[in-house]
């Protein structure tokens, strides 16, 4: 999961699928970083630490991590919270882009729209609930998508969703 900065949206991204990827007996790797070099090391937001809490998740252990080409290899599938952060990501990777490898996490909710999940690190905390309410259903959409498809699309049934 990748966003901007990897305090609001990526962290509760990582954290919601990772709850229901382990509710759904799954065994894959969930993480999450930002295509920018702010916050490197710190805790998720305040309000996305909060906002995950009332839903039954901790992500207080997550740290900022920046994304890293080596990622785009490391991991099957790498999801952009945003237009900005895919543009970002190809930019990192350069040559080495792949593009069934890359997804905006909407598209899973709003197939070929493109919508981005709002950046909600400058408004009030009804943001943050709106953020995790588009971010819980399109994790749904994953684990409904992935989790029944031929295990030979994913090696080991390993698959790393990523999003920054």
């Amino acid at each position: 999961m990748v966003c901007l900065g990897n305090i609001c949206r990526s962290p509760l991204a990582e954290g919601i699928l990772q709850a229901k990827v382990l509710k759904a007996g799954l065994n894959w790797k969930i993480d999450s970083a930002g295509t920018n070099s702010y916050h490197i090391g710190e805790a998720p937001h305040p309000l996305s630490q909060k906002i995950a809490l009332l839903n039954g998740i901790d992500i207080s252990n997550q740290r900022k991590r920046e994304f890293i080409a080596a990622d785009f290899e490391k991991y099957d599938k790498i999801y952009a919270m945003a237009g900005d952060v895919l543009d970002e990501i190809k930019y990192i990777v350069g040559k080495k882009f792949n593009p069934g490898k890359v997804e905006l996490l909407l598209n899973e909710l709003f197939p070929g729209e493109n919508v981005d999940v709002p950046d909600p690190y400058y408004g009030p905390e009804q943001g943050f609930h709106d953020v995790y309410r588009l971010i819980d259903d399109a994790c749904d959409a994953i684990i409904k998508k992935y989790s029944i498809q031929d295990p030979g699309n994913y090696p080991d049934q390993h698959s790393t969703l990523k999003q920054k």
